[in-house]
């Protein structure tokens, strides 16, 4: 009964992020100015068929304590591949000369942040100060099937790119070099997701006492493990 109480809870929640598009726009809020003594800028990423809306708790709280929040429009519903999302904020991060970046990412997105840390550190090769080095700090992830997902091969489209044998999904988890930037939460029982496959050798790899994908969005325990893994 728990579990099907939660994941219930937990599509309610998807209803009220749709809603959210029809109540605050399409566009997500323009971050605000960092001042010299500013937090870290912090850039969101949902996951796939997502917009900004299902992240606003998130980007509520980091906005309240003074982080220079992006969520990036362009990204739409985050439903082209992964290596096409991963340019285009990468472009976004170069274009604002963003440095010391935080990635607060969703589902897909942890996938999408993961791949912006190999470019970041194969930028910087050896020389960590070197031109556009160190653009991203590190990153929390929620929900991420680093390992893919079994149900993969049963969907459509986009959500075909999570299966387990993609050749994106393989590369990432080969690349184990920034995993010790990157801290895992994950719900404990995700009906989309196998705890498992969110689990990264040498991450930070935190297990939720929650039930579902979407609803630890908002939870406001979990935005406070967010919050603490950001200083």
């Amino acid at each position: 009964m728990r579990r099907l109480a939660g994941i219930a809870a937990d599509y309610a929640y998807v209803g009220r992020s749709r809603l959210r598009y029809w109540r605050y726009g399409s566009r997500p809020p323009a971050p605000i100015d960092a001042a010299p003594d500013a937090p870290p800028p912090v850039l969101l990423i949902p996951g796939v068929f997502e917009t900004w809306h299902y992240m606003k708790p998130v980007r509520d709280r980091l906005v309240a304590l003074g982080h220079p929040v992006h969520s990036v429009p362009e990204l739409g519903f985050n439903r082209h591949p992964i290596p096409e999302m991963a340019a285009l904020l990468a472009a976004y991060a170069a274009h604002r000369e963003l440095t010391d970046v935080r990635i607060v990412a969703h589902s897909k997105g942890g996938l999408i942040g993961k791949l912006l840390l190999v470019g970041d550190a194969a930028e910087a090769g050896d020389d960590p100060s070197a031109s556009g080095a160190a653009r991203f700090d590190r990153m929390i992830s929620i929900n991420t099937p680093y390992g893919g997902s079994p149900l993969a091969r049963y969907g459509l489209g986009p959500w075909r790119e999570f299966m387990p044998t993609r050749p994106v999904i393989r590369e990432l988890d080969e690349a184990r070099h920034v995993n010790d930037r990157i801290t895992s939460l994950y719900s404990e029982f995700d009906q989309y997701v196998p705890a498992g496959n969110s689990v990264l050798p040498g991450a930070e790899n935190v297990e939720l006492p929650h039930i579902g994908h979407f609803r630890v969005l908002g939870v406001p325990a979990v935005i406070d493990e967010v919050v603490a893994r950001l200083a």
